[in-house]
């Protein structure tokens, strides 16, 4: 990665996108579209086609087609995984155009796009093609004449709805193990950051993946969104997003067909930080850069800062120089270290955020204003709080902003307590150097993940999921594929 080849890309015309239905593109029935515009800097880039009813359905119908047809439900494990490792190819081969086309489009800061979009694709792709061939059935013990078998089997038609922080990555988290158990797959990015999935559709269309095995509608989530949910022909609905919408999505389910709904939510993540942490400075570091980076989107930021109370001065001084330090900037300037705040709307969410905050009692040390690096575009300072109290709204609900709240604990049993004490459970971490106090805390906090000593970096191999509110089922690792696919048992009589 280096400036030259980004500003070799950063100005390149965006033609106009379309829907990708049965292998063509082609425009909204009703011929509506919405505007793209950059957080970078306010511009439009082009417009996507806004799906309607008879869209979602004509693509529903391809999927079916394609999955009942054979062409890649019934295709040899050893030829898909072929495919799918083709689909790699091109995402490494078009790396640069990738990652900047989405920055272009979400704002996130190249420095992490780079790693984080295309790179995490190709890997993922390439991890669930070497899975395909890997998913055995079983022979159960049984009685002396008969012969128990369990099939592994495609479920048919997957729907999966992307949000807009990592669009690459958690599209790939969804797109790859469903289609490496057989089935075909209608994707539905968000609105706010549609491009590198439409761009990875044409390439997994040049790879030779049949035509009607993916499909691809965008639009809103009140209209395409809403249609897949309540779709009678779907039978799993995969979804990153919000905790309202996840609850919308389950209702649309148990109203039409009863699909099956995977959820992840997000969550107001406790990164617990004991007296005995090996390096405390590494500590602020590394918790400073788990809220901060791609602006606070992150799923599993570590929003929640708890301290114990001999160490809290001292750290919450080392985050405030962090914090004071972090160059907010144009997100495809290789030296920016926090990019753009994706949207117009989600700034003022996270200004109000920090108004609220203040408001409920809550100390600002640094940040939390709207910035202008580049005209036009939506930036924020990012926010330090501490006197933060369990009970406020910052210590409670997810911002998605860079704001993070600090709050003190006094021993082992106090950390619990404030860590459990929410509703959500995705993500957390734990900094000691006493390893049966890791061990404790790992059983006691209620989360999907648990770090230690860190904040961030599990790969492809560990699974991804939620508790509590942040949702049900697993991205990630061989756990995803159970997601996608039915058991079957054949009882046969020698």
């Amino acid at each position: 990665m280096n400036q030259e080849q980004i500003n070799a890309l950063r100005h390149l015309p965006i033609n106009n996108q379309g829907l990708l239905i049965d292998g063509q593109w082609a425009a909204a029935a009703l011929g509506q579209t919405l505007p793209v515009v950059s957080p970078i800097d306010g511009q439009q880039l082009c417009t996507i086609a806004d799906a309607g009813l008879d869209d979602v359905d004509r693509a529903v119908r391809s999927a079916r087609r394609s999955f009942e047809g054979g062409v890649w439900s019934r295709m040899a494990p050893a030829e898909r995984k072929k495919v799918l490792h083709r689909i790699a190819d091109r995402i490494e081969a078009h790396h640069a155009e990738l990652a900047v086309l989405g920055v272009r489009d979400n704002g996130t800061e190249i420095a992490m796009a780079w790693k984080a979009e295309p790179g995490s694709a190709a890997g993922t792709f390439r991890y669930y093609a070497e899975c395909v061939d890997k998913i055995n059935g079983e022979i159960t013990p049984t009685p002396e004449g008969t012969l128990g078998l369990i099939h592994k089997e495609p479920v048919g038609v997957v729907a999966a709805i992307v949000p807009w922080n990592f669009p690459l990555m958690i599209g790939a988290w969804k797109i790859a193990p469903a289609l490496a158990a057989g089935n075909s797959v209608l994707l539905k990015p968000s609105e706010e950051a549609s491009l590198s999935l439409l761009r990875l559709a044409q390439l997994c269309l040049d790879a030779g993946l049949p035509p009607g095995v993916l499909n691809v509608v965008t639009g809103t989530g009140a209209g395409a969104g809403e249609a897949l949910a309540r779709h009678m022909d779907v039978d799993i609905l995969t979804f990153t997003g919000s905790g309202p919408v996840g609850r919308m999505l389950l209702k649309a389910s148990a109203e039409s067909n009863l699909k099956r709904v995977y959820l992840e939510l997000g969550g107001k993540s406790p990164n617990v930080v004991f007296d005995d942490a090996p390096d405390l400075a590494q500590a602020a570091k590394v918790s400073a850069m788990g809220i901060y980076r791609n602006s606070g989107q992150v799923c599993v930021a570590g929003s929640r800062l708890l301290v114990q109370r001999s160490v809290h001065d001292e750290l919450v001084e080392r985050l405030h120089k962090i914090a004071s330090g972090l160059r907010v900037g144009d997100p495809l300037d290789v030296t920016t270290e926090i990019g753009a705040v994706s949207s117009a709307r989600q700034l003022a969410k996270n200004l109000a955020a920090v108004q609220t905050a203040q408001q409920q009692g809550a100390r600002l040390r640094v940040g939390g204003g709207a910035l202008q690096p580049v005209a036009g575009g939506s930036y924020m300072a990012p926010a330090l709080f501490d006197r933060v109290r369990p009970d406020m709204l910052l210590a409670r609900e997810e911002v998605f902003g860079p704001v993070l709240a600090v709050l003190p604990f006094d021993d082992e049993a106090h950390a619990v307590r404030l860590a459990n004490d929410s509703t959500y459970g995705l993500a957390s971490a734990v900094w000691t150097s006493n390893l049966s106090r890791a061990h404790r805390m790992v059983r006691a906090i209620k989360a999907g993940v648990v770090h230690v000593n860190t904040y961030g970096g599990p790969d492809i191999t560990v699974p991804l999921g939620g508790v509590r509110q942040s949702g049900n089922g697993h991205d990630k690792s061989m756990h995803a594929l159970d997601n996608y696919l039915d058991l079957k048992t054949a009882w046969i009589q020698l």
